[in-house]
């Protein structure tokens, strides 16, 4: 796919993420990210290679160290989403094992941290 294209498809993911986002955390709440993937997802393996090596290293990591399940398992029982995870990769923010928000896909490392730390503001938001 080509940079232009994928540029397209990010600034939509994050055009609709900002509607598609649950009520925010109350405040005091512990966030995390939740990596929902799938054997030979070649999304979520771009995304190891781009950012997962280094995410617990991030400033968004240290926020909101990342936790990962698969999608056809059982979610952990400490787990509430809003809605059912249809595409790997999916990144929701939890806030205490609460749906925040998520970014469906990986659009990329330089759309992947401004989606995150959009939702990260948002919770971030109720505890001021």
């Amino acid at each position: 796919m080509s940079k232009p294209r994928r540029a397209a498809i990010a600034a939509l993911f994050l055009a609709l993420s900002t509607l598609l986002v649950p009520a925010p955390a109350p405040a005091g709440e512990k966030l995390q990210l939740l990596m929902l993937d799938q054997q030979a997802c070649e999304w979520c393996e771009m995304w190891e290679m781009e950012v997962g090596e280094i995410y617990h290293l991030t400033d968004e990591g240290k926020l909101a160290p990342l936790r990962r399940a698969r999608l056809h398992a059982p979610l952990p029982e400490d787990v509430t989403l809003a809605r059912r995870v249809h595409y790997t990769p999916t990144f929701v923010l939890l806030a205490s094992g609460r749906e925040i928000g998520r970014i469906e896909g990986y659009p990329g490392e330089d759309f992947f941290y401004p989606m995150l730390r959009s939702l990260i503001a948002r919770a971030a938001k109720t505890e001021g």
